[in-house]
């Protein structure tokens, strides 16, 4: 393809996905949602991709980062901590209404820590032993969201965290509908130019570190750890950075849900949310910008579009078959049918692999 068809493309795109939300208002907010929330998967599939497609680590647990930003922007900004203790309440008496600038840093910092916590035990594993403890990881993280509500309430527990405030920067509240030259935005499409950003720029910098010094001692490790070492990297420090950079994803795609959504429980957070995300890796092709974005998309609006064939389906049974049931079903389906047929994804990346070419 030549370099103005490149362009052309390129802005015929752009174009697309900016007039998109407008275009889905028409047929109702809950499409804008829809396309919101497969733009957040989109990005913590990409910071996923960064331990699981450039450095090889098998993370089953990454959903843990994704529940410590959305909890660290939900305690910052929500009322449950001024209303739960005397300090806060002394200290914020107009309520906790922490800005973007503090709690978003905060959320991915955090989520970061997290992930070089996680990693620094982990650095002997591989494999399947390495999903085992990032499994467990997740599910520890889950289980204290639930349970700490007691003897200090500071999750709030199963009940969850209510009245998070929605982002706000620049004097726009991105809560509320907008009118622009007598054109309503809803609040759903501000919500969707924000995410769009945070993708674009989150695929900068994976595009960036692809191709970088350590995106390349990521992929040595990936191919041959043992030959890597061998060649002088520092496996070790390569690996940490790793689980850190994709747990910063992971906290500001949970810091951009929490006030998305208005409300976070721990059941938001649960192993099937982390296999899906990896399942979305794989699917569309491990390491591959293209390919992850696209299984992101495809694995996030797949439910929501099997919702009008589920229907059918469980009064053909007379419903003795619950649509959820359903719809799960046929997800199941679908991906055994893809990978059955395409094993490196959807669309894989032209080197990954390159050194198994050869064996027989």
């Amino acid at each position: 393809m030549k370099q103005q068809q490149k362009i052309i493309v390129f802005l015929l795109a752009a174009v697309a996905l900016l007039v998109l939300p407008l275009v889905l208002q028409g047929f109702g907010n809950a499409w804008v949602r829809i396309a919101d929330m497969a733009l957040l998967y989109v990005l913590l599939s990409l910071g996923l991709n960064i331990v699981v497609g450039y450095a090889g680590l098998l993370d089953l647990g990454y959903v843990a980062f994704f529940a410590i930003g959305a909890y660290m922007y939900g305690l910052l900004a929500s009322p449950h901590l001024t209303e739960t203790f005397a300090f806060f309440t002394s200290m914020f008496p107009d309520g906790m209404h922490t800005p973007l600038w503090i709690v978003v840093p905060a959320a991915a910092g955090l989520a970061g820590l997290f992930g070089v916590l996680l990693g620094a035990p982990t650095l002997r594993l591989r494999g399947d032993y390495l999903a085992i403890v990032t499994l467990g990881f997740g599910e520890i993280i889950r289980v204290f969201m639930n349970n700490l509500d007691h003897p200090v309430n500071i999750t709030n527990g199963p009940k969850g965290l209510g009245q998070i405030d929605s982002l706000s920067f620049f004097g726009l509240n991105l809560g509320k509908t907008v009118t622009v030259a007598g054109f309503d935005v809803a609040s759903v499409s501000l919500y969707y130019y924000l995410f769009l950003g945070l993708v674009l720029f989150s695929v900068l910098i994976s595009h960036r570190l692809e191709f970088s010094r350590v995106g390349r001692a990521w992929m040595a490790i990936r191919e041959d750890e043992i030959a890597a070492k061998a060649m002088g990297i520092n496996t070790r420090n390569l690996k940490l950075l790793a689980f850190g950079m994709g747990a910063t994803f992971g906290g500001v795609s949970g810091a951009m849900f929490a006030s998305f959504q208005g409300f976070i429980s721990p059941e938001s957070f649960s192993l099937m949310e982390s296999i899906m995300i990896v399942a979305m890796v794989v699917l569309g092709g491990i390491g591959h910008l293209p390919g992850v974005i696209l299984g992101a998309v495809l694995l996030s609006a797949l439910p929501e579009v099997l919702r009008y064939v589920a229907g059918p389906l469980q009064s053909m049974t007379d419903g003795r078959l619950d649509a959820s049931i359903l719809r799960q079903l046929l997800i199941a389906l679908a991906m055994i049918s893809i990978m059955l047929s395409r094993p490196r994804g959807l669309w894989p990346s032209p080197d990954h692999g390159k050194s198994l070419q050869n064996v027989k």
